[in-house]
């Protein structure tokens, strides 16, 4: 108890006061889903990542609100589906593919910067006097739609045959005085989702398509040191509002098939 006790009697809230335990972070180990019950869409269902943390905060001195929780960033993105040898489609994150930006916001596009608002969040408005003890916990998958005809295509012939993601993150637990915006980092924690799938398209819907590599995820790292969050990573827009979705055929030009938000 001599650690809790302690930090009530700091006057102001620094990194050394707050106590965070009990971090955990893992990809459940089973593998992607794909669902095949559309004859318009191909869909699957990843595992998830999910990350949680208890927290004790010191007493708030002053007339400040606190919230504590998890912020997230896609690091690097590669989404590319294949269509026999016509080409392919691909989600892009252009500022990031071109390395204008390190990082994009992944936050659910309401709470900025914070990943979500329900549980992935504490607001503890001060002055308080006495110590706060909550967890705070956060979950992510991808659930996402590709079409078996080419995009671009006003065609509905199957001709996919190759879907591959490869996906990283960062993902903070932060400290933010909403007053003074300062920013405590917490935690910092790594990880990275891939699928690959193998698509036969002239078999019949519900035989098309396998999963191929890797079957389970590698574990997220939670590092030891704290990283830096990077300014694209607090402020609008998110990867799923900067995302764009392009047609790369084998001969010709690109086309824009879905432009950003």
């Amino acid at each position: 108890m001599g650690c809790i006790q302690s930090i009530t009697c700091k006057a102001r809230i620094r990194r050394e006061n707050i106590v965070v335990y009990d971090v955990c972070a893992t990809i459940d180990q089973c593998p992607t889903r794909i669902e095949e019950t559309s004859p318009i869409v191909l869909r699957y269902k990843t595992p998830y990542f999910k990350a949680s943390a208890r927290v004790v905060m010191p007493p708030i001195p002053r007339h400040e609100t606190w919230v504590v929780g998890w912020i997230q960033a896609c690091n690097q993105m590669e989404f590319f589906n294949t269509y026999s040898d016509l080409g392919m489609s691909s989600w892009e994150l252009p500022d990031l593919r071109e390395g204008r930006v390190k990082a994009i916001s992944d936050s659910d596009g309401v709470s900025y910067p914070w990943y979500g608002n329900t549980t992935e969040t504490v607001t503890l408005v001060g002055p308080t006097n006495k110590i706060s003890r909550f967890s705070v916990s956060m979950n992510d998958n991808f659930y996402p739609s590709v079409t078996w005809a080419v995009p671009v295509s006003e065609s509905n012939v199957p001709l996919l045959t190759r879907i591959k993601r490869d996906q990283s993150f960062t993902t903070w637990l932060v400290a933010m005085n909403t007053t003074t915006k300062e920013k405590i980092i917490l935690q910092t924690i790594k990880w990275r989702m891939r699928v690959d799938i193998e698509v036969d398209p002239l078999q019949l819907l519900g035989q098309r398509a396998r999963l191929v590599g890797r079957t389970q995820q590698e574990q997220p790292r939670i590092l030891s040191r704290m990283e830096p969050i990077p300014p694209n990573a607090l402020v609008k827009p998110n990867a799923n509002d900067a995302q764009v979705l392009m047609w790369r055929p084998k001969r010709g030009p690109p086309l824009v098939v879905i432009p950003p938000k």
